[in-house]
Order: structure tokens, then C-alpha cells, then sequence
């Protein structure tokens, strides 16, 4: 079937500069594209994609979409039937939220990475918590300052502990447990069990654990969602219902979008958004336009970092891959190189980024807009990111559901680990210079830390270059706000795009594509000294301990940088010692 007549008006626009597309679905949400000279290749996708059935034969569940293997396909496409599932699941999940809040909870705290924690964080910073439901945190960090600030934050009579993870055996996961289950044990004894839950898969470690030590209830997710699919499983449902968020109104948006998305034939693939979008990132991705720049309105601005998660670790594998840009600072239009598409997420009556995006527009880099009614229309938004990201894979030619590159930190971050037990202490090798309160390591060329980040950066620097800053340090608000200023003076020195993670945070998120994607980036490891460690119980309830958290994130920070070394990745590593602060503030 070919698609040709019918974007004879859609051609005509392009000519006259006119937006490509406009569609409107579900309860409102705009869609336009402005895609410069790309239209031809989209246009040409977008026949393939209806020529070959695509949409449906992902609906069908054919693994032959994406591989002539179904390992890693046929077990992971449960997040299509998602939203029709959980509308089934809500009367069970807002019971038991009822049952929390009638029993004196006031607090969640979550204990998970990635994908069992980026939907929740999305939901608590985006929707606030309703009068009467739980405040929720979220951890995902091993630095031993963030450990001990969120025993802290909450009174553990008052706090639901929620465990979650897919595998069951997560390292940080599993690590955060057994802390906060000894923890919370010291406090109000007998009574721990009741304060935790699980989220897991059938026949995890985590469920064994979670039955041993009488939790309160756990949750069994279908384990053919992958991790960073699951935001509309119960991974991400059940927090949000424990803050308030309106479930049924939610997975209803969602479910609308799940049945717009289903929609193959020629005569209206214009309304099927998701699969454009698949297109449009597919294939501008083969063109090298691989850096997708996310403006949104501030209100849903934590959405990116679910995305973030979900591209990167989908697409970034086989030297190929698509970079999520998440959180940079919109500069001007010149600053922007050839590989960038912008995507503006809004709010309907939000205009305040607009300006920023009109001038990208106007300067012909290649820009979607999206616009959502209300903050509920991210239940449409997660599963049409979901459906538009398999679809970008196919057009890229890559499998979006395995992780083939992710285990390779973690094998040599346990070695690290099972070192350390041996020896009382981690290898730790020697460093190139050492200026001040900085230690470096890697390739390291001049006299100080500033010359030094400028000669690696500029040695290093290509076409299609980016720079990715990871921390291995405590993630507060002052923090991130002095690497932020740091990231914002490598934008704009070297007008390159820049990713900014936390580890070992980052390594469930765009780790995958930082050692699986073409070889161009150019990574700053950022680690530093501890004020303080905090044990690890050798399991939940135990004051016995062989290992500390500072000892983890270390090892997990070594770990990565000797898999991104082995995938003949540039790295730089800046050790900054004890004041943190401070110390980043001589990097900018």
C-alpha cells in the first residue's frame, strides 16, 4: 500500500513552510511537526511502515518486527495490553491505598533504580500529593549522605517502605532493603514487617525475601513488561495512587492512546501519533539528527528523565543509538549543531517556553510539538513514548528490549565488590595529576583542572560529540545546581549537546547507550570523598555488615569506568574530595 496520494497535500505544505502535521486525538492533544528537509525520508517511512503492517503486527506481538530472534522480544511486549490490564487492577490498588491511609501512614518512601523508580519520581514531582494521601520519596542513590538523609526524612511509624524491582536482585535495591528494614526494626521493633511491601515479579529473589521477613503485601507484576516499560504496571501506578492521583482518569488516557495507536490503514495514519513520532525520530536518526532536545513546560519538566530511561536504553545499542537531552539549558539558536531535533512538550494553556522553541523552529532545526490537555495526559504521553520508541527501533534497526551492553559495568563492579571482601579495601589506581583538591585519572593533559578538562574535551571533540558529566556524589538541590552551571559552560564553550546523570542512578537509565551507541561521547566521571558511610546489614534485620554503601558506589563508580574504557569510550575522571561544593564550583 502506498502512501504517495495521500500526502500530496502534506507535500504541498512542506513546500509553503506551513507545520507538516497537525493531529488531534484523545482529549485534545495537538501534534505538529516542523521537520525542514526530512520530509521525503519520512514520508518514504511512513509508506514502509503501512506497506509492511507494521502497527499491527506489533499489536500481533511478532518478534519478527525487530529480529528473526524472539529472545528478549515475546516476553517483553506485556505493556501493550498495560493500561486495558491495570483499568482491571485499580479497584485493588485504591483499596489497599485506602487500607494504608485508615491504618495511620502518612509517608512512602520507594527503594529502587530505573525503571521501578523514574515513573514514580515523575508522578510525585509532577501531580504534588492530595490533602490526606502519602507523601512519597523516592531513592536511588547509594551515596551514603543520601542514604542517611532519607532514614531521616520520615518518622518510620509513619512510613510505608515500598521495595521495588522487576529482577528481584537489583544490587542497590536489595542493599536499600535490608538498611531500611534493620533501620526501621530499631525503631519500632515487632512491628517492621507491616511498614514494607514489595513490587516484583513472580518468582524474584525479592518475593522469597519479602515472604521470609512478612511483609505487608506484596504485588505481583506481569513479567513480561520490561523495566522501562512499566510505568502504567504497578510499578508505577501504585505510588502514584499512594499520593492521590486520580488512577481510573489516568490509565483512561493511556488506554485511548493504547487504542489510537492501533490504527494501520493509509486513509488515517495521520491520527496513529505514536507511530509518526516512531517515524520521525527513526528516521531523522538515520539521517544523524540522533540528539532529541526536550523543552517542555515546568510543570511536567520531570517527564524527561522517565524518557531519558526508555530511548537511551531502547535505542542505544549495536553502535547505533538515540540521545535523550534532558533538562539543558535553551540557549540560542547558534549554539545548536546539525544533530539536534527539539521536542516541546507543553501544558494547553502553558506558553512559557514557546519563545525558546519558535526560535529553534525558526532557525530550521528540525522540532515537534506536542501539546497535553492537563497534567493527566502523561498517561496518554508514557504509552505513546513507549509505542513510538519500538517503532523508531524498527526504523533503526534495532531491538528495543534487550541490554546487552548494561551488564558489563555490573560484572566489574562486583569483582570490585568481591575484591574489597578479600582484602579489606578496593584496588584504586594511581592518579595522572593531582592539582589542588582534584585527583584525575585517564587521559590527562595539562596544569590544572580547568586546562585539563579542556584539552580532553577538545582532543576528543568530532561530529555528532557529546558530552555526558556523571556524578558519583550526593544528589542534592546545591549540587545539581553547580553541575548544572558546569554542564551549561560546556554547552556553550564547545556547542555540543550534554547529558547530566547521578550514578549509580544513571547506569539503569542511559548507561546501555552510553557503552552501546557509535563510540561519540565524551564522559566526566565526577567522584568524591565521604563525609561519612553508612553499613549495609548482611541481611534485613542484622546489625552484621561485610560492606558499606560508600564502598558500593565506588565500586559501581570504578566498575563503569572500566566498561566504558573497554568499549574504547573517552573518560576522564575528576575525584573532588570531601567539599563537594566548593570544589565543583572550580570547574566552571
Amino acid at each position: 500500500m502506498n502512501l504517495m496520494p495521500y500526502f500530496v497535500t502534506f507535500a504541498f505544505k512542506i513546500i509553503n513552510n506551513i507545520p507538516e502535521i497537525l493531529m488531534t486525538l484523545n482529549r485534545g492533544e495537538e501534534f505538529k511537526t516542523y521537520l525542514t528537509n526530512h520530509n521525503t525520508a519520512v514520508i518514504s517511512a511512513v509508506n514502509k511502515l503501512s506497506d509492511e503492517n507494521i502497527v499491527t503486527r506489533i499489536w500481533n506481538k511478532d518478534y519478527t518486527v525487530w529480529s528473526q530472534s524472539p529472545e528478549e522480544i515475546s516476553n517483553r511486549l506485556g505493556w501493550l495490553d498495560g493500561p486495558s490490564v491495570m483499568l482491571k487492577a485499580i479497584d485493588e490498588i485504591n483499596d489497599f491505598v485506602q487500607e494504608i491511609r485508615g491504618a495511620g501512614f502518612k509517608n512512602a518512601l520507594l527503594l529502587g533504580m530505573g525503571g521501578s523508580s523514574l515513573a514514580p519520581e515523575v508522578f510525585r514531582l509532577t501531580f504534588g500529593v492530595r490533602e490526606s494521601f502519602l507523601d512519597l520519596a523516592v531513592l536511588d542513590s547509594t551515596h551514603p549522605e543520601a542514604v542517611k538523609s532519607m532514614a531521616e526524612k520520615f518518622n518510620p511509624k509513619e512510613t510505608l517502605y515500598i521495595v521495588s524491582t522487576k529482577s528481584g536482585g537489583t544490587v542497590e535495591t536489595v542493599s536499600f532493603m535490608k538498611y531500611f528494614f534493620t533501620y526501621a526494626k530499631s525503631k519500632i521493633g515487632e512491628h517492621t514487617p507491616k511498614h514494607f511491601i514489595a513490587i516484583t515479579d513472580p518468582g524474584s529473589g525479592l518475593q522469597k525475601m519479602a515472604e521470609d521477613l512478612k511483609f505487608r503485601k506484596i504485588f505481583l507484576n506481569d513479567p513480561n513488561i520490561g523495566g522501562r516499560f512499566s510505568a502504567l504496571s504497578y510499578f508505577g501506578l501504585l505510588p502514584a495512587a499512594l499520593i492521590g492521583v486520580n488512577l481510573s482518569n489516568l490509565v483512561d488516557r493511556a488506554q485511548k492512546a493504547a487504542e489510537t495507536s492501533k490504527i494501520d490503514s493509509a486513509e488515517e495514519i495521520e491520527k496513529n501519533t505514536a507511530a509518526t513520532l516512531g517515524v520521525i525520530l527513526g528516521e531523522l536518526a538515520n539521517a544523524g539528527i540522533d540528539k532529541v532536545t526536550f523543552i517542555t513546560s515546568p510543570q511536567i519538566k520531570y517527564f524527561g528523565a522517565w524518557l531519558e530511561q526508555l530511548i537511551a536504553e531502547s535505542t542505544g545499542k549495536i553502535g547505533k543509538g538515540i540521545l535523550p537531552v534532558d533538562l539543558e539549558t535553551i540557549l540560542e539558536s547558534k549554539y545548536y549543531s546539525k544533530d539536534r531535533i527539539f521536542v516541546y512538550l507543553r501544558l494547553k494553556n502553558d506558553f512559557s517556553n514557546t519563545e525558546n522553541f519558535t526560535l529553534m523552529r525558526e532557525a530550521k532545526i528540525p522540532c515537534v510539538e506536542i501539546v497535553l490537555d492537563d497534567i493527566y495526559d502523561l498517561g496518554a504521553e508514557f504509552f505513546n513514548w513507549e509505542f513510538a520508541t519500538s517503532i523508531a527501533s524498527w526504523v533503526t534497526g534495532i531491538t528495543p528490549f534487550d541490554q546487552p551492553n548494561v551488564e558489563q559495568a555490573k560484572i566489574i563492579g562486583r569483582q570490585k565488590m568481591k575484591d574489597y571482601t578479600e582484602k579489606g579495601e578496593l584496588p584504586e589506581s594511581k592518579p595522572d595529576l593531582i592539582f589542588n583538591n582534584f585527583k584525575l585519572f585517564g587521559n590527562v593533559s595539562g596544569s590544572n583542572v580547568k586546562e585539563v578538562i579542556d584539552n580532553f574535551v577538545t582532543s576528543n571533540l568530532k561530529d555528532g560529540s557529546y558530552v555526558s558529566i556523571q556524578a558519583y556524589i550526593n544528589p542534592d538541590a546545591e549540587t545539581t545546581a553547580h553541575l548544572q552551571s558546569f554542564r551549561t559552560s560546556i554547552q556553550k564553550k564547545y556547542m555540543v549537546a550534554t547529558t547530566l546523570g547521578y550514578g549509580p542512578r544513571f547506569l539503569h537509565s542511559t548507561g546501555q547507550l552510553h557503552k552501546g551507541d557509535a563510540g561519540l561521547g565524551i564522559f566526566i566521571q565526577i567522584t568524591g570523598g565521604k563525609k561519612f558511610d553508612v553499613a549495609v546489614p548482611d541481611e534485613a534485620g542484622s546489625e552484621k555488615s561485610s560492606f558499606s554503601f560508600g564502598v558500593l558506589i565506588d565500586a559501581q563508580a570504578m566498575g563503569d569506568m572500566q566498561a566504558l574504557i573497554d568499549n574504547k569510550r573517552n573518560v576522564l575522571r575528576i575525584h573532588i574530595g570531601t567539599d563537594v561544593k566548593n570544589n565543583l564550583k572550580e570547574l566552571i
